[in-house]
């Protein structure tokens, strides 16, 4: 019997014959799929984890399309842990890892051609496209499938206290696999996010070749951005947020994040993505921007350029000090050295800075006290963070291996210093309100020490203004 399809009360009626008519006469072609050449490192993956959890099944989905307004969606973005697993972008699905590393991948398969889903069902291939076969995606992805209508009675069957679950995907997963002990079980859910989060630490090549292809398409989308930024009249922020959206898209899967595009004094408002202002020429613009990558690899990367082409002397004077900030941060990373070592080395240029341009009320001795850090009121954020599948990657790991830890070679993360002076800060001369620097750059940690990803934008400010220069004369281009 045909399932009831997914329809809407606004779809026309379809006639029986009609519907006789489209179920027959459909070719359905074989389609070759090899083996993706990342399909060993998830393998490997997998491995690790289960290995972390003997003797136990871990149950890992990547969750649903969410409605963005009625019978329209956000796009789907896959599960950054589950994704990292196992390869797969398809909503639904959910990975069961069995004791000694048996995975089955529990999938949404292709309806028969005769059934009424096929043509006209929402969810239809004649809507949607081609889904894999099984037996496709299993050979494409190197892990063995089942088709998700199997999920329910396998959750039904995994012994109580002996299963993991990464929550808050999945809501019938949830409620399937229900805790023995729900005290217990939270804290077992929790340990497996948190070993997730700190196996993704450590970047394999693979990986750094999918963030170093993101980084590039992000250059490529700065690039695009300063061939159309006027130096002599204003645009919407919204232009500069549209133009690199353009790149996104088309060399990736699109932005990583909501793309910051700060406007004169919007640069000073840490997260600014309203984007509705405009450029001035004479002030700056701070763009803090990345392509997420074909395997949800992102970038991360921000600059702050001058509109009309050239600082002001006071605006070279602030950027100088964020990148000197940035500098010094850059040139303690290695392995074994502290995170936190990383980030006062950045703030303690970033205290000198304030002190020389006459608005830190006490010494930087005393600024840079953990009982005061007064410096942070013209710098609220860290130095940075780890880059990966998310853009705040392996944010469950514990603090004694992220914050609190030490970095170790293969780690990407981010340098992003900066300073911020608020439009209505009292406590600082008016010439310095309303300007906001950020310098941001995706670094691998070496055995020889750090290596800037993003090396392909300029960071001094008078490489910055040559780079602006160039990249207008060369004029607007395609992707």
């Amino acid at each position: 019997m045909n399932e009831q399809p997914k329809t809407e009360s606004h779809d026309p009626d379809y006639p029986e014959k009609l519907l006789e008519f489209m179920r027959g006469g459909w070719r359905d072609d074989a389609v070759p799929v090899p083996e993706r050449p990342s399909a060993v490192h998830h393998a490997r993956r997998r491995a690790a984890l289960s290995a972390a959890f003997p003797g136990e099944t871990l149950v890992v989905p990547t969750g649903h399309e969410r409605v963005r307004a009625n019978d329209s969606n956000f796009p789907f973005r896959p599960g950054s842990d589950f994704a990292w697993l196992t390869g797969d972008y398809d909503p639904g699905s959910v990975l069961v890892l069995h004791p000694g590393g048996d995975a089955v991948l529990y999938t949404r398969t292709r309806a028969p051609r005769d059934s009424d889903e096929f043509f006209r069902s929402r969810e239809g291939e004649l809507w949607l496209g081609r889904r894999q076969t099984l037996g496709e995606k299993a050979t494409e992805l190197g892990v063995p499938t089942a088709r998700l209508s199997d999920l329910s009675p396998a959750l039904a069957g995994l012994p109580p206290g002996r299963t993991r679950v990464l929550r808050g995907f999945d809501p019938l997963v949830d409620a399937a696999v229900r805790p023995y002990d729900t005290e217990a079980a939270g804290t077992r859910d929790a340990e497996l996010a948190r070993t997730i989060a700190e196996l993704k630490l450590v970047k394999d090549e693979w990986e750094i070749a999918q963030l170093r292809g993101a980084i590039e398409a992000t250059v490529r989308g700065f690039e695009d951005v300063a061939r159309v930024l006027p130096a002599d009249r204003g645009v919407s922020e919204r232009l500069v947020e549209g133009v690199f959206n353009l790149r996104a898209r088309h060399d990736g899967n699109g932005v990583g994040y909501s793309s910051i595009v700060g406007a004169g004094a919007h640069g000073t408002i840490l997260h600014w993505i309203r984007n509705h202002g405009t450029t001035v020429p004479g002030e700056l613009l701070l763009m803090d921007m990345g392509v997420e990558g074909p395997h949800l690899y992102t970038a991360d990367v921000t600059r702050t350029v001058p509109v009309s082409g050239t600082f002001t002397p006071l605006q070279r004077q602030v950027y100088d000090i964020v990148y000197a900030s940035q500098q010094a941060g850059i040139d303690s990373i290695k392995p074994g050295v502290g995170f936190k070592d990383v980030h006062r080395a950045c703030m303690r240029v970033l205290a000198e800075g304030l002190h020389a341009l006459g608005v830190l009320p006490v010494s930087v001795d005393e600024a840079m006290d953990k009982e005061s850090t007064l410096y942070r009121r013209w710098s609220l954020h860290g130095f940075g963070h780890m880059l990966g599948t998310d853009v705040h990657d392996c944010a469950k790991a514990r603090k004694e291996k992220y914050r609190e830890g030490e970095l170790d070679e293969g780690y990407v993360l981010t340098v992003e210093p900066g300073l911020y002076f608020q439009p209505e800060d009292d406590l600082v001369p008016a010439e310095l309100r309303g300007i906001g620097i950020r310098i941001e750059d995706d670094v691998l940690v070496t055995p020889e020490g750090a290596v800037v990803l993003s090396t392909g934008l300029p960071r001094r400010a008078d490489e910055v203004e040559a780079w602006l220069a160039a990249q207008r004369e060369a004029g607007p281009r395609l992707p």
